[in-house]
């Protein structure tokens, strides 16, 4: 005899944020909430506790996404160019 093994559910963050927003207005309780999507209380009780841990670095300074993506789009091509010219240099030495 075998045991079938249940496949863990995953939620999309946009699932998550949702659910969370939905507790922070209070017009439900947690239980009637967790009973509406199926979950379990104490898993919408986690998701609130990292979403209002994290909620600060939303108003923080600092590098943005846009910053992050042209830095690491530069660092590809360097990348790039300097295999480029490895491969040059190997084919030159190795003749």
């Amino acid at each position: 005899m075998f045991v079938v093994k249940k496949k863990r559910k995953t939620y999309s963050s946009g699932f998550k944020t949702k659910v969370v927003l939905e507790v922070l207005q209070e017009r439900e309780t947690v239980h009637e909430i967790a009973r509406k999507y199926e979950l379990h209380p104490s898993q919408i009780s986690t998701w609130k506790s990292q979403f209002v841990s994290t909620a600060s670095s939303v108003f923080e300074k600092g590098t943005s996404k846009a910053e992050d993506d042209k830095e690491k789009d530069a660092l590809f091509k360097k990348v790039g160019q300097l295999q480029l010219e490895n491969d040059f240099l190997k084919k030159v030495l190795g003749k």
